[in-house]
């Protein structure tokens, strides 16, 4: 992994301009080296580095006119981050030339094969054996996507490749699990891992689904990559703008997404009732649901089973992504998995959906991105309508997932209009709340913060879960050690860790949990700890207070916002790119 491109036009264009340009826009999804391969005349150009794309590439790359070209941002999974084990890859007789996404679970069984065979290795990755097995398979006059079609099919894992072959104007791709997305014009065919990327070509597009092989040379054809039989294919119609997905006068993507969501809680609720009605009436007829997500979208499925319990007196299961395939047992025919991700590609949540599939268990998600793996795969699905989000920290997809869940737990209960009356009004105090006055006050909160070493998060309830994500916004943005806690539980352990000026995060709404909150934040000052609240109501504990809206029972979505900020000007003080923190990805379409 992380990011692909690739097009084979017509006639010749800045092919490696192009490129370049279209990694840059794939630099969100986190990565730590870059390449790109072009054909010149019948000779070979491909040039790689390590590090981000530079703001002068192009001084560094010929300008070369091509009619096909591929890319790639790589995220190390086989072999150190080196120029040399930078994607693309080569076969040995420099004929095959390769981008991957995933791991190949059987690489090592397949390179000692090749090497039998007279084959060498220059790199330490999976890919390069991918490109020897591609070589391997080639015969005489045989077509490409054939020599790559029974390549793939001896490849382990979830991968995704794209392939090029000397002296042909054809890529062939196929895929299983990591994403792949044809763009089409009348006079090009584009390839790419994600769509923003696409859309300042085209927003008519072709989701590959797992098993399909794609051949884009003059046209397009799509196959079956078990069987080779060429398949129909549906476009579909992509609505975002490339403005949606460009930062606009915003210094960071981050920034931009924690503001946008002013109005993507309110996108989130713009379904039409009879699909919320619908997944509502699922989860009421269901024989237990249960609810997985990764990262922050498990916080937000955390979260709905306080939503659920609270509002529609309902019991929901929850479990992190990556550990659902151990209790599968417990699923029936008539059991409900609801899967949350913004990118719908996240390789834990697919192994999710396919242990719930084999039981026969009904999948419903919510996710971001349309066309996605998780969409495609869901028996229901609800888009969060977020826009794209490109910082690799998720914000807005998060409280959207959060609304989302408010509007069908209101649903569940038969109360549809007043949720969404509910959405409505938290959208409102959002815009009032995020002023440039709140903003200044966050960073100069975040300038104290980021000299420490310790943040200490506590939420009762529902804050719990906030608590969490408050937390994994400051780990993944800053570096800094937080920490979030259910308000009871550090007394029976972390509390030894405060010492004097330990910063103590408490969130403390106007609910059942404000007294008891309030008691744990003056366990804390008794021990030194500097008690920072985010609340509607100023307390004598507090040093510092943030004020919030009051917004009763969806209070959890103003609550997490400081904290969102905080996490973004604490990254900017310790001098680090809030939009992409180290050895982080986007879209984890790994296991």
């Amino acid at each position: 992994m992380c990011g692909i491109f690739g097009l084979v036009s017509d006639k010749p264009v800045k092919a490696a301009m192009t490129v370049v340009a279209c990694l840059r826009k794939l630099d969100y999804r986190g990565y730590d080296s870059w390449g790109v391969a072009v054909r010149d005349n019948q000779n070979l150009f491909i040039h790689k580095d390590v590090g981000p794309v530079p703001p002068d590439a192009e001084t560094q790359i010929p300008d070369l006119q091509s009619t096909i070209a591929i890319g790639h941002t790589r995220w190390a999974t086989h072999g150190g981050v080196t120029r040399l084990n930078a994607h693309p890859h080569t076969s040995q007789n420099n004929k095959i030339t390769i981008v991957h996404n995933g791991i190949v679970e059987n690489f090592q069984e397949l390179k000692e094969e090749l090497a039998g065979r007279n084959y060498k290795f220059i790199t330490e990755t999976d890919t390069e054996v991918i490109a020897n097995l591609i070589e391997d398979e080639s015969k005489d006059g045989m077509p490409l996507e054939e020599s790559v079609r029974r390549a793939f099919n001896r490849l382990e894992g979830r991968n995704a490749v794209v392939v090029m072959r000397s002296g042909e104007d054809k890529l062939v791709a196929v895929k299983t699990g990591s994403p792949l997305i044809i763009g089409l014009t009348d006079g090009a065919r584009y390839i790419a891992s994600d769509i923003p990327v696409l859309l300042q070509f085209t927003r008519e597009m072709v989701f590959l689904e797992d098993g399909e092989m794609a051949v884009l040379d003059g046209g397009f054809r799509l196959y079956d990559a078990a069987s080779g039989k060429e398949k129909k294919f549906e476009k579909s119609h992509i609505e975002w703008t490339v403005e949606d997905a460009e930062k606009g006068d915003f210094p960071h993507f981050l920034i931009k997404e924690i503001l946008d969501q002013k109005w993507s809680v309110k996108n989130a609720a713009n379904q039409k009732k009879e699909s919320v009605m619908e997944l509502a009436q699922m989860i009421n007829n269901a024989y237990g649901t249960y609810m997985v997500g990764c990262g922050t979208a498990a916080h937000a499925c955390r979260a709905a089973t306080y939503i659920f319990s609270k509002i529609a007196q309902k019991h929901i299961n929850f479990c992190i992504g990556s550990e659902f395939p151990y209790f599968e047992f417990f699923l029936k025919q008539n059991s409900l998995l609801i899967a949350a991700s913004q990118s719908g590609e996240t390789a834990d949540i697919l192994d999710a959906v396919k242990a719930a599939r084999n039981k026969k268990a009904v999948v419903a998600s919510l996710v971001n991105v349309i066309g996605s793996t998780l969409m495609r795969m869901s028996d229901k699905h609800l888009l969060l309508n977020a826009g794209p989000e490109k910082a690799v920290l998720s914000t807005k997809a998060f409280t959207s997932k959060l609304a989302l869940f408010y509007l069908l737990a209101y649903s569940v209960k038969g109360k549809y209009e007043y949720g969404m009356q509910r959405i409505n009004a938290v959208s409102d105090a959002l815009n009032k709340m995020l002023t440039e006055e709140f903003l200044s006050s966050m960073q100069a909160l975040a300038r104290t913060l980021a000299a420490g070493k310790d943040i200490y998060i506590l939420g009762r309830g529902l804050s719990y879960p906030i608590a969490l994500e408050g937390a994994h916004k400051i780990k993944e943005a800053t570096y800094i050690h937080a920490e979030g806690f259910a308000g009871g539980e550090p007394k029976h352990c972390e509390i030894s860790l405060v010492s004097q000026g330990t910063p103590a995060i408490i969130i403390a709404p106007n609910d059942e949990t404000r007294h008891a909150i309030i008691n744990n934040a003056m366990e804390f000052k008794a021990r030194g700890a500097c008690i920072i609240g985010i609340s509607p109501k100023k307390e004598p504990v507090f040093d510092y207070w943030i004020q919030v809206p009051d917004l009763g029972e969806e209070s959890a979505i103003v609550n997490v916002i400081p904290m969102q900020l905080i996490a973004y000007y604490a990254a900017l003080e310790l001098g680090y790119n809030p939009d992409k923190p180290r050895n982080l990805a986007k879209s984890l379409t790994v296991k």
